[in-house]
């Protein structure tokens, strides 16, 4: 068999239902892979909605005591037969042409891993178009996430990544990482000498966080676990992986200067203040255009600023903790990591 589909879930019916449905209507065929569901110690088990595909798909579910993403990944790895272990996230939608896209994109350069982009669904809600963009956006950190051909360096995402059976069992899989997992087997992957690159045209449609809470603490964490994977992979570490911290910084300390102007009566503070504007102006202009919604623009621009200041705060922390008070690795809302 040529793939093993792994996909974890966490009180996520719905969500599954939707991409087991995706799956059946695959151009390659569905005898071409398999289907590993892992139940990772759900409240709201997804059984019902995976024994709807049990006769279009070659579909198994098994159900283990939560432990997070990583390893309930290891564990449908394990399970599975496929040459290749493709590893998506329940929140996830493929197109018909997903698997024939990273067919040929193998027949034309085989590597030993590799992952796609993701893009925005029309069926999503304001609040999720809005999210994607923030997290795709050349305006945001986007540009570095793997949406373009031009990279020094690919390194895949769990919600769309794949890669060779033997290289994901030399590397041990996913790490007990509660965040950042992913990025720590990309980083691996380097390490160990593997090729790795981006299949653009093998994207997947990703819905994401459903609000602006959860997504906060999604990329706070995300930015705690960027300190974490410093300490695990030291130089690993880009001048790009800062400048959310930068702009959290810089911003607050503008906003602070322009009231403190305003206050003793300085018409300083609208220069002051003229970089963030312009910069939510940008923001407005870029995702109002692309989404074809003047709401979902400025949405865009909360979006935007959840994520800097999520990622940014994160970080500090992180690095407060890790690197002047000497603290282990550690992360934050680890109840929610799902939600």
């Amino acid at each position: 068999m040529r793939y093993s589909i792994i996909i974890p879930v966490y009180n996520r019916p719905d969500e599954v239902d939707e991409l087991l449905e995706s799956l059946t209507v695959q151009t390659v065929g569905t005898d071409a892979f398999e289907v590993v569901v892992v139940e990772d110690g759900s409240h709201t088990p997804c059984r019902e909605a995976v024994d709807k595909y049990a006769y279009r798909l070659d579909v198994h579910y098994y159900v283990k005591e939560n432990g997070g993403p990583g390893p309930a990944r290891n564990y449908g790895a394990e399970r599975s037969q496929g040459d290749y272990l493709l590893i998506l996230d329940s929140d996830c939608v493929l197109p018909p042409t997903y698997l024939e896209a990273i067919d040929r994109e193998l027949e034309t350069a085989p590597c030993d891993a590799f992952g796609g982009p993701d893009r925005a669904h029309e069926s999503f809600t304001p609040v999720q178009k809005a999210i994607s963009y923030s997290m795709t956006s050349f305006f945001t950190t986007g540009g570095i996430r793997g949406g373009r051909k031009k990279l020094d360096k690919f390194y895949p995402r769990s919600f769309n990544m794949g890669i060779r059976r033997d290289v994901y069992a030399a590397l041990g899989g996913f790490s007990r990482m509660r965040f950042g997992e992913d990025i720590d087997l990309s980083i691996r992957i380097f390490e160990g000498g593997y090729s790795c690159r981006l299949f653009p045209e093998a994207w997947v449609w990703h819905k994401r966080r459903t609000d602006m809470d959860k997504f906060f603490k999604q990329v706070f964490n995300s930015g705690i676990a960027r300190i974490n994977l410093e300490k695990r992979h030291p130089s690993t570490m880009k001048l790009v992986h800062m400048l959310p911290t930068a702009f959290t910084l810089g911003t607050s300390m503008l906003i602070v200067l322009a009231l403190v102007l305003r206050i003793v009566g300085s018409w300083w503070w609208i220069a002051a203040l003229a970089p963030v504007v312009l910069y939510c102006i940008m923001i407005f202009i870029d995702s109002a255009r692309q989404n074809h919604s003047a709401y979902i623009g400025l949405l865009s621009i909360e979006a935007a600023f959840v994520q800097l200041y999520g990622y940014g705060l994160g970080f500090i922390k992180a690095w407060w903790e890790r690197c002047v008070l000497k603290r282990g690795e550690f992360s934050a809302y680890e109840q929610t990591f799902y939600d």
